[in-house]
């Protein structure tokens, strides 16, 4: 017998049947994650049929939903084309000094991509830095940062570790005899890599690349900052003008490229396959020759690019700090305690919502379980610009008395981020070895009883990652916190938006330094994720 089907076996009641009172409670934790998606429907549907007709094929519209689809494939094909041969020198070439770049090359992941969008118009826009160091030289003109080419570079820096980590992954995993067998067949080094690892790493390709699509099409800050007329850009707009019907139909719209972005993800997550064993991890590495050396060109550039331009910028905002003082806009400690007290009371709620949840899906097979935890996932999946506009139209319809208050905020923030504390938490319910549930049960516990003295403590460790996974990524949240958040509540993030807004950019040094701090702890938490012999 399995360890999850014995898991399955000592938490029914006995006879099969799932328990009412756990069944009950995640049901309605569920429904309420995916209930707040329905008032956006509503108001979208009672749009006149005409008016939304006109609002969907005007050339507005048209020039948006162009925008988000080039934007989204750009991101893609970038991330790959940087992700994969990044990967691959990491981890199956001699390259000098592996695992120093293994790290870096991860590191873009913790800057927030709308600090790097204003960190590179500080940089290289038309009276950036980088124009005043090149004007002594004769060049008085760049390349236009904004629109669509700048959103996609600077997007792509910051996305393409999502690509990186997951062929990483792969290729760590791979069993090497596999080309060997391959070059013994008379192949070349290049052709088993086509015949052979690219088969392989594949479906880790595309995940990690539907990620950065994911990413792209839902990123709200960087788009703003890039002047990119996109969905998230839009909707925010639209809904400062008191379009509420444009914004309601975009964001519908919006939701269908989503929901669009996670079919092709299912597709490949439900397609693949296992190819060998591990048994050949160990192989030689490929050798790279006289290239060897030069080849660290190619990570290093790269990682240069997306963390020393950020930090030579917010070196330069700091020295310049007391430039044109405006006393209103300065960094308050404030901020900081506002940020981690709203991402500390999501964090909490969320692994106490998560617990139940995560606890009926790791113990029951049934689809009533797989429902409901995968209802979770919606909010994620949600760009947070529509599932905050949801949130709009309900508190301020039917329940004022909630709209822009700190309870509001925090739900939101829940139901953007629960999966993280769902997925930790039954990870680790899964790892708990079902003997020891069962000698429990013998000792006269109940379900309950069992789960408290027995579960409970040997998967503490995994609720607080969830929890921390949460925390950390709710300092992070920029569209939610713009639209929620009660007047006059401002957070670190809010300090960073206001002084990218009035272009007083020495103001945002200190909240984002505070914020890529914080932003490096979530990393160290992935980082330490991967174990074994050629891990992080």
């Amino acid at each position: 017998m399995s360890r999850i089907q014995r898991i399955i076996d000592g938490a029914t009641d006995g006879d099969g049947r799932l328990p009412p009172g756990l069944t009950l409670l995640s049901a309605a934790i569920a429904a309420t994650l995916v209930f707040p998606l329905a008032w956006l429907v509503i108001e979208a549907v009672t749009v006149d049929p005409d008016r939304a007709r006109e609002l969907l094929v005007s050339s507005g519209t048209v020039e948006v939903l162009l925008n988000s689809l080039l934007l989204m494939a750009g991101v893609t094909g970038l991330s790959i084309l940087l992700g994969v041969p990044l990967a691959y020198l990491t981890v199956r070439t001699d390259l000098p000094f592996r695992r120093f770049w293994s790290v870096v090359v991860a590191l873009p992941l913790v800057v927030p991509s709308y600090v790097g969008a204003f960190a590179f118009v500080s940089a290289f826009g038309p009276r950036g830095e980088f124009h005043d160091v090149l004007a002594p030289l004769g060049i008085e003109r760049l390349p236009d940062v904004y629109g669509l080419p700048g959103s996609i570079l600077v997007i792509t820096l910051y996305t393409y570790p999502y690509v990186y980590l997951s062929t990483r992954a792969a290729l760590l995993s791979f069993d090497t005899t596999l080309i060997e067998a391959a070059r013994t067949l008379n192949h070349g080094r290049a052709e088993a890599f086509r015949r052979v690892t690219l088969p392989v790493i594949r479906p880790a390709v595309a995940a990690g690349s539907l990620l950065a699509a994911l990413y792209a099409v839902s990123d709200f800050g960087t788009p703003s900052i890039m002047r990119l007329p996109v969905f998230t850009r839009q909707i925010y707009v639209e809904y400062n003008a008191f379009g509420r019907d444009y914004a309601a139909l975009l964001s519908l719209q919006l939701l269908g490229v989503v929901l669009v972005v996670l079919a092709l993800e299912w597709l490949v997550r439900s397609n693949r396959t296992t190819h060998g064993d591990d048994a050949g991890t160990t192989g030689d590495l490929v050798r790279l020759g006289r290239w060897r050396w030069p080849a660290t060109l190619a990570p290093a550039s790269v990682a240069a690019t997306a963390l020393l331009v950020p930090l030579w910028i917010l070196g330069l905002w700091l020295v310049r700090s007391d430039a044109g003082r405006r006393p209103s806009m300065a960094f308050e400690p404030i901020q900081v305690l506002n940020s981690v007290s709203v991402a500390a009371a999501a964090a909490v709620v969320a692994a106490l919502a998560a617990l139940p949840v995560a606890y009926f899906a790791a113990t029951h097979d049934s689809p009533l379980a797989t429902l409901f935890e995968r209802a979770t996932y919606v909010g994620f999946a949600v760009p947070g610009i529509v599932l905050a506009l949801a949130l709009v139209y309900f508190g301020s319809g039917y329940l004022p008395w909630l709209y822009q208050t700190l309870p509001l905020l925090v739900f939101a923030y829940v139901v953007r981020f629960l999966p993280q504390a769902v997925g930790s938490t039954r990870t680790s319910i899964l790892g708990v070895d079902p003997r020891l549930v069962e000698a429990g049960r013998t000792l006269g516990e109940s379900s309950m009883g069992a789960f408290r003295r027995v579960t409970f403590p040997l998967t503490r460790s995994g609720i607080v990652a969830g929890a921390a996974l949460v925390f950390l990524t709710t300092m992070k949240e920029l569209p939610v916190t713009l639209i929620l958040r009660p007047s006059g509540f401002e957070t670190i993030v809010t300090q960073i938006w206001r002084a990218q807004e009035t272009a007083l950019y020495q103001y945002a040094v200190v909240p984002t330094l505070i914020l890529l701090v914080i932003s490096g702890l979530s990393m160290v938490v992935i980082l330490a994720q991967e174990g074994g012999e050629e891990g992080l």
